[in-house]
C-alpha cells in the first residue's frame, strides 16, 4: 500500500486539500459573509425605502383629504355667495322695477296734468272766443265804449 502510486496520489491531494481548505473556505466564507453583509445591507435600505414610500404615501393620501376637504369649503362657500348673489340680485331688480314703475306713474301723471292744462287752455281759449263774440254781438256803439273804459280803469286796480 506504501509502494502504491495511487495511495500517494490520494495523500498529497488530501494534504493539499487541507492546505488549500484554511485559505479558500476563509476566502469563500469572508466572500459569502461580505455577501450575506450586502444582501442584509440592500435588505435594510429596501425596508427604509419602504416605509419611507409607506409614509410617504400616507403623507399624501392626508394632503388629498385635506384638498378634497377644503375643495369642498370652497365649493360650499361659493354656493353660499351665490345664494347671497340671488338674494342681492332679486332686492336689485325689485328695486328697480319699483324705480321704473315710479317713473312710469310720474310720467303718467305729468301727461294727465299736462292733458289737462291743454285743455283747460282749449277750454278758455273757447270760452274767451265764444263770450268775445257774444259780447260783440250785443253790445254795439256807446255802451260797448263804457264798458271798455270802465275795464280799462278796473285793470289797473286789480294788478296793483
Amino acid at each position: 500500500m506504501f509502494h502504491d502510486p495511487t495511495f500517494w496520489f490520494l495523500v498529497a491531494f488530501v494534504i493539499f486539500i487541507a492546505a488549500i481548505w484554511r485559505p479558500v473556505g476563509r476566502g469563500t466564507a469572508s466572500a459569502l459573509d461580505s455577501r450575506a453583509d450586502k444582501i442584509r445591507s440592500e435588505l435594510d435600505e429596501a425596508e427604509k425605502l419602504r416605509v419611507d414610500a409607506k409614509d410617504l404615501l400616507a403623507s399624501y393620501q392626508r394632503k388629498q383629504r385635506d384638498a378634497a376637504k377644503e375643495a369642498e369649503a370652497i365649493r360650499t362657500r361659493a354656493g353660499e355667495e351665490v345664494g347671497r348673489m340671488r338674494v342681492r340680485a332679486a332686492a336689485d331688480l325689485e328695486r328697480l322695477v319699483a324705480r321704473r314703475e315710479q317713473m312710469a306713474i310720474e310720467r303718467i301723471e305729468m301727461a294727465e296734468a299736462s292733458a289737462i292744462s291743454d285743455i283747460r287752455s282749449l277750454a278758455v281759449d273757447i270760452a274767451v272766443d265764444a263770450a268775445s263774440s257774444l259780447i260783440e254781438a250785443s253790445m254795439q256803439g256807446d255802451r260797448a265804449n263804457t264798458m271798455i273804459e270802465s275795464s280799462i280803469k278796473d285793470l289797473s286796480d286789480r294788478l296793483h
